[in-house]
């Protein structure tokens, strides 16, 4: 199949040794994508692991089953978001798992797809759904969002400090339809004073808001964790601060005993700890890593283990 051969899986050997994939273990990767970290996990559970896929993108399922199709029934792969991993898994019988992967990042295919709308360096349609029959498109948040609103979701999920000029210049020119449009009216708006183009912050925030990403992770890392057995292990590659950082926050929160506030004279909240942090630090690639996948540069694997119910 054309363009196997090109997709290369960020953090590969780190994400085996994070989930210590073992012969006849059973696997989620809750973000399939091309496929790549999939068929290293078949390849390293062999003879009999087995492995649940699921993506929301519908191509990056049709992609991955044609690379995956010699491991036949040891791969279930499913169309779902993974805000419904709880759901999809138990249909698919993934319950009491020895490690789920969760890879935030876009693909290469998708990026390379001018008509996806994710690349500002492609002229295409302001689309960016993960699922193309599914939600409104960033077109749709462009055009119709108030400058104030815009504004919001630039600064909260593009980090972007010129949010406000960007989001007064968006509504002053619309209607916009194209991804070049867009990138052109923010390079214009800001200047280009930094390494990355102008326009990069917007086009993040965009798809963020456009596919709910951050609403997403935050329902499906709980859930997770629950379809872990005792062992088990959770490996999460992010790409940016926001999803990092609600990653980190979540292993902090569910490996310690006591969450009440430092003034409370004792415990009152009960929480025990489910989870235990393999990672201290997210481990990043390699600079050779880099250089073969520039677009690894920014990924950062957190990884956590399932603890005992009771201690």
């Amino acid at each position: 199949m054309d363009g196997l051969e090109e997709h290369i899986p960020v953090l590969a050997e780190e994400v085996l040794a994070g989930l210590e994939v073992q012969p006849g273990g059973r696997y989620i990767d809750a973000t399939l994508g091309a496929g790549g970290h999939a068929e290293s996990i078949l390849q390293h559970s062999a003879p009999d692991g087995k492995l649940l896929g699921l993506d929301a993108d519908p191509d990056a399922v049709s992609f991955a089953r044609e690379r995956l199709r010699s491991f036949a029934d040891r791969a279930s792969l499913r169309v779902g978001n993974f805000r419904h991993l709880n759901t999809v898994a138990t249909v698919e019988g993934f319950e009491q798992v020895d490690g789920i992967l969760m890879d935030l990042g876009l693909s290469s295919r998708q990026l390379a797809d001018a008509q996806r709308g994710f690349s500002f360096s492609q002229e295409g349609p302001l689309d960016m759904r993960m699922n193309p029959a599914v939600g409104r498109t960033a077109a749709d948040l462009v055009n119709s969002l108030s400058e104030s609103e815009l504004a919001r979701i630039l600064w909260e999920y593009g980090e972007e400090r010129h949010s406000r000029r960007i989001a007064r210049t968006v509504v002053a020119h619309r209607p916009l339809r194209t991804t070049g449009q867009l990138a052109d009216l923010v390079a214009r708006t800001i200047g280009r004073r930094e390494k990355i183009h102008p326009a990069t912050r917007t086009f993040q925030a965009l798809r963020i808001a456009v596919n709910q990403e951050l609403v997403a992770l935050d329902k499906a890392l709980p859930q997770a964790r629950d379809l872990l057995r005792p062992g088990g292990r959770l490996a999460v590659i992010a790409f940016h601060s926001l999803e990092d950082r609600l990653v980190k926050r979540f292993y902090q929160h569910e490996s310690r005993d006591c969450i009440c506030p430092p003034e409370a004279p004792f415990c009152v909240c009960g929480h025990q700890a489910t989870l235990r942090v393999i990672t201290r630090k997210p481990i990043r690639p390699t600079r050779a890593e880099v250089e073969q996948n520039p677009q690894s540069r920014s990924a950062r694997l957190r990884v956590a283990e399932r603890l005992p119910a009771s201690r």
